[in-house]
């Protein structure tokens, strides 16, 4: 089952002619997750709503991933089958990975992940056609080993990571940095999604008693994670995830403060950050959350560069991207997008300064700046308590 599909704006939703541009949203609104991808897909499609009332024709069809390579398969053959040239998604890196290998690249399709950072997406053979607004967990994993050993005076550490490109991939950037730094890694435990029980893994990666454990997943295997690690073997012991938990639910659903939790994730802090909650606030009646920033946009660079090749051609489009987020040009973003298509219809340069990040691409793809959040839980679900700057 491919997911729900529909159309934002005036396109006719079924790959037809008369749309300037014609964006697929991947995203997995279902799944291991589900509950964080639901924010990111409402924010891929904020753009297409936002332009509903421009002179422009925008066509937005939106699949769900449902949090697996096949359904991600499924999805983006249905997007390619009916037209579309660029696609924003997906979200976990090994859906990305394996769409992009077996639909996009050799479609000739964009695909723009605002959410899939493992390091091997940079170096995919794939003819300029993949990109990504969030950063590579190579310097996550750099993020979590300063925190851990530098900041907190943490010297031995456990990895428990879901199995898969994300959680392998991120693991290992962590142990490499953290032992680098003169850190000591006693086990590393792979795990399985969605399990009805994590005790025996959870033991084996606690057995030598680190000072901290990295929890490297998703909220729906978290939940019950968490719950067998306070059951079981709470120890007072430091743990670190990362982005694919950051939810402020999981405390709740978790029935623990979990005060012992820190985390790390790629932070929204580009030019026009403020312009985008705003939006995000008014439409959906709630705050933005992980990623959210960065699904909003890859949609809406798709959308631009589909407007300045003049035509629904993925080739085109792929050619034009970083004509219209790389510098010079005038500065556009959330707050003026309307705007920013007419001027790029005009063939006036623009430069696109995004939610998540000024939005420069280097040559693989991958962002030239992004800044990491640290979060705690807290009673108002996560708290963001300090900011690393990194810029290549």
């Amino acid at each position: 089952m491919a997911g729900v599909a529909g159309c934002i704006g005036d396109g006719v939703g079924d790959g037809g002619d008369d749309a300037d541009a014609m964006v697929g949203v991947l995203q997995p609104v279902t799944g291991d997750l589900g509950n964080l991808g639901a924010p990111i897909r409402d924010a891929a499609i904020l753009p297409g709503t936002q332009l509903e009332d421009s002179d422009y024709s925008i066509d937005i069809r939106e699949e769900d991933s449902e949090s697996t390579a096949d359904a991600g398969i499924s999805g983006a053959q249905s997007l390619v089958d009916a037209g579309y040239p660029a696609i924003t998604g997906a979200a976990s890196s090994q859906v990305t990975i394996t769409v992009a290998e077996d639909v996009l690249i050799p479609n000739e399709v964009v695909g723009i992940s605002p959410a899939s950072t493992a390091p091997t997406i940079t170096n995919l053979e794939d003819d300029d056609f993949i990109f990504r607004t969030c950063p590579s967990d190579a310097l996550q994993g750099e993020v979590m080993a300063q925190v851990a050993y530098e900041e907190r005076g943490l010297e031995s550490a456990a990895s428990f990571y879901l199995n898969n490109d994300y959680g392998q991939q991120l693991s290992d950037a962590f142990v490499s940095a953290f032992e680098e730094l003169g850190g000591t890694v006693s086990n590393t435990v792979s795990f399985e999604a969605e399990q009805p029980s994590y005790t025996s893994a959870l033991e084996s990666a606690l057995a030598d008693d680190p000072d901290m454990m990295i929890v490297i997943g998703y909220p729906a295997s978290g939940e019950q994670i968490f719950r067998d690690y306070y059951s079981d073997f709470d120890s007072g012991q430091t743990i670190m995830v990362t982005d694919g938990l950051r939810d402020g639910d999981l405390p709740g659903n978790v029935d623990n403060e979990m005060a012992n939790v820190v985390g790390t994730a790629p932070l929204a802090a580009g030019p026009q950050q403020d312009a985008f909650t705003e939006l995000y606030q008014d439409e959906y009646e709630s705050e933005p959350g992980v990623f959210t920033a960065q699904a909003y946009d890859a949609t809406a660079v798709n959308i631009l560069a589909s407007i300045a090749a003049g035509e629904t051609n993925g080739p085109a489009i792929r050619d034009s991207i970083r004509d219209v987020a790389n510098p010079d040009g005038q500065e556009v973003g959330p707050s003026n997008l309307a705007e920013a298509l007419q001027l790029v219809d005009d063939g006036e340069p623009v430069n696109y300064q995004g939610a998540s990040s000024s939005v420069n691409f280097d040559d693989n793809g991958d962002m030239q700046a992004v800044t990491y959040e640290i979060f705690e839980f807290s009673e108002d679900g996560v708290e963001t308590v300090e900011e690393i700057n990194f810029e290549a």
